[in-house]
């Protein structure tokens, strides 16, 4: 089934993170893509390039692939996070260690400029500000998007970043600087 149209005049404007970093990583965030283009009350708007991140927390494990989506949406936040979830699930994905691998992660970035805390989600993700495999590819789709607590833009959340890990762009196929 197909999700329903979505006119350009409808919806939040919402930014989701995309990772994985078991199996073919690049071809689970493109399956993730291709499900949520099939979701009802979601339309993907554009993505950025693929990033090759290293592990933050917990080292030793893979490296990663993250991107971000541009989304628009009817889904109210929780309905929202419910089907990135579903998703998830759809794919495999099983909740265990905290910051370790997984064959999907779904994360909602921004949500408009929505800023919710409740027990089920927080929005902006709490984590936005402090990681640069989150901000890199939001960085390529949004810079002035504004970060709805900190009043200040992607861009200028990326010029005060303080994690020095490491993010390059993807290339499939060729090898990867890991300096």
């Amino acid at each position: 089934m197909h999700a329903e149209s979505i006119d350009d005049a409808s919806g939040v404007i919402s930014f989701i993170g995309i990772g994985s970093n078991q199996g073919d990583p690049a071809a689970r965030c493109n399956e993730a893509f291709s499900r949520l283009s099939q979701a009802g009350g979601i339309k993907l708007l554009r993505k950025s390039l693929l990033y090759r991140s290293e592990p933050v927390g917990f080292k030793e494990q893979d490296w990663f692939i993250n991107v971000a989506a541009e989304i628009r949406t009817r889904l109210d936040p929780h309905g929202f996070l419910a089907e990135l979830q579903g998703i998830e699930n759809s794919m495999g994905r099983v909740r265990g260690e905290k910051w370790g691998p997984r064959v999907i992660d779904l994360d909602i970035l921004l949500y408009g400029q929505e800023i919710i805390e409740d027990d089920d989600l927080i929005i902006p993700h709490p984590e936005l500000h402090r990681r640069r495999f989150m901000l890199e590819p939001l960085f390529e789709l949004a810079p002035y998007a504004i970060h709805p607590v900190f009043g200040i833009s992607v861009r200028g959340l990326m010029e005060r970043l303080e994690d020095g890990s490491k993010v390059y762009p993807y290339r499939a196929g060729k090898k990867q600087c890991l300096a």
